[in-house]
């Protein structure tokens, strides 16, 4: 049953733990086995402890689901892995494992990228080594700007609801920043009725924000 487990060892989870589960499968195998068929019961029992720890890895251990055909590929991907660096003497090449295997370099890179779902790792860690800054100090800040952005489509949504002679007294005033006498002289019309205006289209603003929130 150890040696069974001994095979999960790359898949960096504890080695007590998968003996845990093999142990569960040993359990399994005496409790079926029958010696009037004349089948020893290390033969017997392996495929039984060997298939409780892939359901095990299958079920409980991955951080991150991955399609179950992806998932039975990246197996094999990582068995040919073991037997070409046995092979080699070294770590196989992606080509090598797809000419091993008969499958596109893609999915050999997909399947090794479904490996690693096995385990995380804490966005304060050290990634090369101690001492170095974590992947969380190396990820990019959140711009203050992404406020502005949201009420920005929030005014653009609201003032094309208000008349276009309104629209444009607005956009006079805070886009081409003239005074309210310019906009008067602009217009044709007094300033205290571009004033009024102003104050008309501000409190439809108003209104229209308490609706959409």
């Amino acid at each position: 049953m150890r040696y069974a487990a001994a095979r999960f060892r790359s898949r960096n989870e504890p080695m007590e733990d998968v003996v845990q589960v093999g142990t569960i499968g040993l359990i399994n195998a005496i409790d079926r086995f029958d010696p009037d068929r004349g089948v020893q019961f290390p033969t017997f029992a392996m495929p039984t402890v060997v298939g409780e720890i892939k359901r095990y890895f299958r079920d409980n251990v991955r951080t991150v689901h991955v399609p179950r055909r992806l998932h039975e590929l990246w197996v094999q991907v990582n068995s040919a892995t073991e037997d070409l660096t046995t092979s080699f003497g070294r770590t196989p090449t992606t080509a090598e494992i797809a000419e091993r295997l008969r499958i596109t370099e893609d999915e050999v890179l997909s399947c090794i990228e479904a490996g690693r779902s096995y385990h995380a790792t804490s966005l304060e860690a050290a990634q090369e080594g101690d001492g170095l800054p974590g992947l969380l100090d190396r990820l990019g800040y959140e711009d203050p700007a992404l406020d502005g952005v949201e009420h920005r489509d929030l005014v653009r949504h609201l003032l094309v609801q208000l008349p276009e002679r309104e629209q444009r007294i607005l956009l006079l005033r805070y886009y081409s920043n003239l005074t309210q006498s310019q906009i008067s002289a602009e217009l044709g019309v007094s300033q205290m009725h571009v004033s009024r205006l102003l104050a008309r289209s501000f409190q439809r603003l108003r209104s229209a924000n308490r609706i959409d929130a």
